[in-house]
């Protein structure tokens, strides 16, 4: 008898590899993928941040062109502005429309006459001429009015005649901060004749002394004939009497000063508050080196303060000492006064701007 045959096994299917090897591989594509992914999201955000950068350029870049744009822009209209006021300022000297202006031959605008009467001094007339307008203002400031005489300090104006009528011609500007730089000195009956009458025709014959040249002694007594008598206003220095023993003296009245002022001269009472005041010491020993400093500086544009003698008479260089203010001011005093040098030394009193100590380098005017 035959056996049976046997049943064959049925082939088994392939199995996954499983274990160390397959676990490895696995872990292998996973960082793989991992790597490929951060590094795809550094390209992209470098690519972002590259971009970002690029358009924040472009604005800073537009923006600094804006401000390079706005800073020409701002150049070119200072330069116009600059044009303009040289124009104006070169304008205004070739038609002689100040005292500074005028050539050496015109006459001046800005006159006082001195009343004078065997040497003294009766009063004086602060003038403004208005040549075109064919007009004449002036104040009369009487002999007795208390104000600061360089070199003398505060004493009656007419005092100041004793020295010189510059000396006088000096202390009115300074008082009035108006530039008067031409007198004329006049007996002191034609003086009175023309404060009661207005008929300024009758100066030109009279004049006994001016620092005037020929050519503006003619042109200022033909333009003086043309001014009829009620186009001339003279009126008194607003003043209060003060008796002091036997002297009287004249104190001016400050306000009502300023207002003629800025009537007849346009000069205006704030803006003379700014300008740079001065105290001169003697510091030389010298007598009157004080006074003639002071007159330099007031025609240089400063006010005279005071005037005394320093604490010594032996300082070798004139010091310009800055108390307020800009530096500059002391640096101007020095060109003004030929020598010195500048020093800084601050302080909150408020009576002076600058402190001039006249050394003995200073030379006297001639």
């Amino acid at each position: 008898m035959s056996e049976a045959p046997r049943r064959s096994k049925p082939s088994s299917e392939p199995k996954i590899p499983s274990g160390y090897r397959s676990s490895r591989r696995g872990s292998r594509s996973l960082k793989t993928a991992k790597r490929a992914e951060r590094a795809d999201k550094l390209v992209s955000g470098w690519n972002r941040s590259v971009s970002t950068a690029r358009n924040l350029g472009y604005v800073l870049a537009m923006g600094l062109a804006g401000l390079v744009g706005l800073a020409i822009a701002l150049l070119v209209i200072a330069s116009m502005i600059n044009g303009i006021a040289r124009w104006s300022s070169t304008r205004k000297a070739a038609t002689g429309t100040s005292t500074a202006s005028q050539t050496a031959d015109a006459a001046p605008e800005n006159i006082v006459l001195i009343g004078e009467d065997k040497g003294k001094a009766v009063g004086f007339l602060a003038m403004r001429v208005d040549a075109a307008g064919r007009q004449a203002f002036g104040i009369v400031i009487p002999e007795g009015a208390f104000i600061e005489v360089p070199g003398q300090g505060f004493e009656k104006v007419g005092v100041s005649f004793s020295a010189g009528p510059e000396s006088s011609l000096t202390a009115i500007s300074n008082y009035l901060s108006v530039p008067f730089n031409a007198y004329a000195v006049i007996p002191a009956q034609t003086y009175r004749d023309v404060l009661k009458n207005q008929l300024l025709a009758s100066i030109g014959t009279s004049i006994t002394a001016s620092n005037l040249t020929e050519e503006q002694r003619g042109r200022l007594v033909a333009t003086l004939a043309t001014i009829p008598a009620k186009n001339a206003a003279f009126v008194p220095l607003p003043v209060k009497p003060i008796k002091l023993g036997s002297q009287t003296y004249f104190e001016p009245q400050r306000a009502e000063v300023d207002d003629l002022l800025k009537a007849w001269w346009g000069v205006d009472p704030n803006k003379t508050a700014q300008v740079t005041r001065v105290i001169v010491y003697n510091g030389a020993g010298k007598p009157g080196v004080a006074g003639d400093a002071a007159q330099r500086l007031i025609r240089g544009g400063f006010r005279v303060v005071d005037t005394k003698n320093a604490d010594r008479f032996d300082y070798k260089t004139t010091t310009v000492v800055v108390q307020r203010g800009p530096i500059q001011k002391g640096e101007d005093a020095v060109t003004v006064l030929g020598t010195g040098i500048v020093k800084e030394r601050r302080t909150d009193e408020n009576v002076s701007d600058l402190i001039v100590i006249i050394g003995n380098d200073y030379k006297l005017s001639k």
